[in-house]
């Protein structure tokens, strides 16, 4: 299992983690099997979608927005329970079937950190399981 630790920047951004991820399955030297990507965080979330063209991921987040306003009334009273809730919609994490030692993606799709109640650290765990160690 790998962590990854990133900093984000915003309240609410999409960071593509696909490269760090890619790069934990070559350190893994797992050839057929999967990789999960774990974010131990209540309040951001694991999601694959269109990774080519930006504007994709910052609809995505407008719309999150619209669906769940910042202040909607909720019984939780930090000032992040809109965080929670959109958190709670995405999922905490993905698994990808891996190929010939790569994530098997469709053209577009990359794998994206969302980030609901930034900006702050995180960390996400990679798990890469299969055969074909080298």
């Amino acid at each position: 299992m790998v962590k990854l630790r990133l900093r984000t920047s915003r309240r609410e951004e999409a960071i593509d983690v696909t490269e760090r991820v890619r790069r934990a399955i070559a350190e893994s030297g797992i050839r057929e099997g999967t990789c999960t990507v774990f974010a131990p965080h209540t309040t951001c979330a694991i999601a694959v979608n269109e990774g080519h063209d930006p504007a994709v991921m910052e609809d995505f987040l407008n719309h999150m927005r619209e669906l769940v306003p910042r202040e909607a009334g909720f019984e939780h009273a930090e000032g992040n329970s809109d965080s929670h809730i959109k958190a709670l919609l995405v999922g905490p994490s993905a698994t990808v079937p891996i190929t010939a030692g790569a994530l098997t993606l469709g053209q577009w799709q990359s794998i994206f950190m969302c980030e609901f109640d930034g900006p702050r650290e995180r960390s996400l765990w990679v798990s890469v399981t299969g055969e074909g160690r080298r």
